[in-house]
């Protein structure tokens, strides 16, 4: 049977069966991973990421396809995590601009909006790189334009796209170094696909609902009220937009500034976030109805909250706002006091094990009681979030300095000067982070062949910065190499800090320390509890 025409209900169904599908198989798209460590990765960024759109698809009953693709571009901003999450996002970004004011969608609309959808996340990467993600929307978009010109069936024509999508998905394999001695496709590519073949040959009409997974860190109510309770309501919401323009933003802060404070108002193109403390939460969702739809709305009474909450919040309030402050992202309770004693205003949970989501970054930000905030995203996973969560939010200067690491995060802060000017201090920072060697010491999680190094599951990974140093059966034994690899690779190396995680003993690192003292005595040693899940170790040689 042919489809010439998709309306609302037929997207939104599309979009909820590619995420079932894609939740279901994201395991398989993690185990693609070139790196076989234990980190929750493509597969898990991106159905995280599209669970999020289908969630705010689900609550959309229009039959007009462009509020589906609306809705589907804002969910997955909303909840984009890792760099294939927020890849996945702009794709749906363009998808949507090019459905913009369109009831229902033929053939060719379809393929101009999957090109728009290519052209968005190819502008949002730096440095493409041909054998990702960017490669098969590339091909999708190539093969529904020419489908579109020889038919006018939808599914004639996407089944087609897929095809021939997988076609060059198998030749990822091929198309970067790293793929090609691992033996995989590229993972971004399988998990886009996926969703492609589960909105085209699924047929479910649900989202599962023991996915939560977004809701962890989505309440900043918490951490902001003010101490003298003005006002007693905490009021949240989101407002989908029909028609936005600056002057709606305007008229909006006017109107919250005249019965509340604490405002906080982000917004994205098709929507805007309000946090505002009122004695009227009515008067106030009434009023933002005026411009649009809401959607999850918290309402908390502020007087009632736990008395240590209530005394947290009265030093928070008390501040003056700084001139800089910093948000970080981090995992394991020593790294995370160190970071706090290092002056870090707000930890996000996250890195290896998961990536925060944009929102996560910018709830964040908003905590933070300062003009400029520098981002460390400590995991290069991270960074393209923290610079998209920089573009959607103007009420603070942002600047996301590129920490890979949480050593580099550690480096950037030790060279930050609160009397040095704005740019000096970038400065000072981006060079610090260029001086640091990084090592990682983790286990394999599956069978692999990589960088000409044969792994078996539960084998010694040793990383120095990023890159495979040595493979061992022994944690001690793999540590010691990498350490001394490390050494000769740094020239004047003066200290080496060793973070240990929650599977090791403070003795057995302490026997690291021995090992080095005898063998480089000009060293100076710090042992650090760390307490960072599934890494063992986190080195740094400076």
């Amino acid at each position: 049977m042919k489809l010439l025409m998709i309306d609302g209900h037929k997207l939104k169904k599309f979009i909820i069966s590619g995420a079932n599908r894609l939740n279901k198989n994201r395991e398989t798209v993690d185990a693609l991973n070139v790196f076989p460590v234990p980190d929750g990765d493509t597969g898990t960024n991106m159905s995280l990421t599209v669970l999020s759109a289908a969630k705010e698809v689900s609550k959309v009953n229009s039959p007009n396809i462009h509020d589906i693709a609306k809705a589907l571009s804002s969910g997955s901003l909303r909840g984009a995590r890792g760099n294939s999450g927020v890849i996945l996002s702009q794709l749906f970004r363009g998808f949507s601009k090019a459905l913009e004011g369109k009831d229902i969608a033929n053939a060719k609309d379809i393929a101009n909006a999957f090109t728009r959808g290519m052209e968005t996340a190819y502008k949002a990467v730096m440095k493409p790189k041909e054998g990702t993600i960017l490669t098969i929307s590339k091909a999708i978009s190539d093969k529904s334009l020419e489908m579109a010109n020889k038919t006018e069936d939808i599914m004639e024509m996407m089944k087609e796209v897929i095809c021939y999508a997988n076609t060059i998905l198998d030749k990822t394999v091929n198309m970067l170094p790293e793929l090609k001695q691992a033996g995989v496709v590229d993972a971004g590519g399988k998990g886009l696909l996926t969703i492609l073949e589960g909105g085209l040959f699924d047929n479910n009409e649900y989202i599962e609902l023991d996915l939560n997974q977004n809701n962890e860190n989505t309440n900043i109510a918490k951490n902001i009220e003010n101490v003298e309770i003005k006002y007693g309501y905490c009021t949240e919401f989101f407002i989908n937009l029909n028609n936005k323009n600056e002057q709606i933003e305007k008229d909006l802060k006017t109107f919250l500034e005249s019965i509340g404070d604490s405002i906080v108002i982000a917004s994205d193109d098709d929507f805007i976030k309000i946090h505002v403390h009122t004695d009227n939460p009515g008067k106030v969702l009434e009023r933002a109805l005026l411009v649009g739809s809401l959607d999850n709305i918290k309402i908390e009474n502020m007087r009632t909250q736990h008395t240590n909450l209530i005394d947290f919040n009265v030093k928070q309030e008390d501040k003056k706002e700084k001139e800089f402050g910093f948000v970080a992202v981090s995992i394991g309770e020593g790294i995370n006091n160190l970071f706090k004693e290092f002056g870090v205003d707000e930890i996000i949970q996250g890195g290896q094990t998961m990536n925060p989501s944009i929102e996560d970054i910018l709830l964040a930000v908003e905590k933070v009681n300062a003009k400029n905030v520098f981002i460390l995203p400590n995991n290069k996973n991270i960074i393209l979030a923290a610079k998209q969560a920089k573009e959607a939010y103007n009420k603070k200067n942002i600047y996301v300095i590129e920490t890979i690491s949480i050593t580099q995060g550690f480096a950037s802060l030790t060279s930050f000067l609160s009397t040095a000017t704005l740019e000096e201090n970038i400065q000072n920072m981006q060079d610090a982070i260029e001086n640091v060697c990084t090592g990682q010491v983790t286990f394999a999680v599956r069978e692999t062949k990589i960088d000409n190094f044969d792994i078996k599951e539960n084998d010694i990974l040793c990383m120095l910065e990023g890159k495979i140093n040595n493979v061992s059966k022994e944690i001690e034994e793999g540590t010691k190499q990498l350490i001394d690899n490390m050494i000769e690779k740094t020239e004047d190396a003066s200290i080496i800090t060793i973070y240990f995680g929650e599977d090791i003993e403070e003795k057995q690192a302490l026997k690291l320390k021995e090992y080095i003292s005898e063998k480089y005595d000009y060293l100076d040693i710090e042992i650090i509890y760390g307490g960072q899940p599934l890494y063992y170790y986190v080195i740094s040689v400076e």
